[in-house]
């Protein structure tokens, strides 16, 4: 039987790579994972935030705090 994989395991092979992040209150943000801690706190480059599916905005480099966060998903 295979070991179920971590968190901080999934969140090291999504470095460098594109994620959807939904956040408390519905926000929805996309970008490239470049950093993250112990808090789950998300250093994301190229922040889209998305509206249904749709760029609302572009960010740029955001941090989001781990406390904020529903769930991460590949983009």
């Amino acid at each position: 039987m295979t070991q179920p994989e971590r968190p901080f395991d999934l969140l090291n092979k999504a470095l460098q790579h594109n994620v959807l992040i939904r956040l408390k209150g519905g926000a929805s943000i996309r970008g490239k994972l470049t950093a993250f801690d112990i808090h789950m706190n998300l250093v994301i480059q190229d922040a889209e935030e998305l509206d249904d599916g749709t760029v609302k905005a572009k960010v740029g480099t955001m941090l989001l705090r781990g406390g904020n966060i529903l769930y991460i998903s590949p983009a």
